[in-house]
């Protein structure tokens, strides 16, 4: 199969066949087209220079999208029914990370916001990395030039913060993790 139709259910076995950028939300497709643009990469570069040089220092580690997050909840990651591609992931686990990407939740996800996927990162994305126990979430907003953090407390993203180009973003799992945003937004 070349690529899915719309709405219908798909196993990760058919995903590992689609030609093109696809995510899988539930067994439902998305498709991760079109492509990024200059603003959002310049900004998905600069955070994930500023988050690898960071997590040098320990066991952590930064991947850029395409990248396959797989999220199960029988926690099968060879037949996962959700597979994400977020624009940086921070795995903190070693044992999570093979040849296809990520099994289960990173404890950092980023996602910067475009107009065709700010609906979809914002609603069916911020539930799902709740649902499956993303620590922090990041959501960049390149128009409105902010980074809204969220931080999970008892499985509920309840901790938030708001920064904007004038600010230093503090992340709630890394402590000691401050970035000053004048240059990134």
């Amino acid at each position: 199969m070349k690529t899915p139709e719309p709405r219908k259910r798909y196993t990760y076995q058919d995903y590992c066949e689609w030609e093109g950028r696809w995510e899988l939300i539930n067994g439902i497709p998305y498709n991760m087209s079109p492509a990024p643009s200059t603003q959002h990469q310049r900004i998905v570069g600069q955070l994930y220079v500023a988050l690898s040089s960071y997590l040098s220092k320990g066991t952590c580690e930064a991947f850029i999208s395409p990248f396959d997050v797989r999220l199960s909840e029988t926690e099968d990651y060879n037949n996962p029914d959700t597979v994400v591609q977020p624009d940086i992931s921070v795995i903190c686990n070693p044992k999570q990370i093979d040849e296809k990407g990520c099994k289960g939740a990173p404890g950092l996800v980023v996602e910067v916001l475009s107009p065709s996927t700010a609906l979809k990162d914002r609603n069916e994305k911020f539930k799902l990395y709740e649902k499956y126990g993303v620590k922090e979430y990041w959501m960049v907003d390149p128009i409105h030039k902010t980074i809204e953090v969220y931080g999970l407390v008892e499985n509920h993203f309840t901790q938030r913060e708001v920064f904007g180009e004038d600010s230093s973003l503090q992340s709630f799992l890394f402590k000691d993790f401050t970035l000053n945003l004048k240059n990134i937004l």
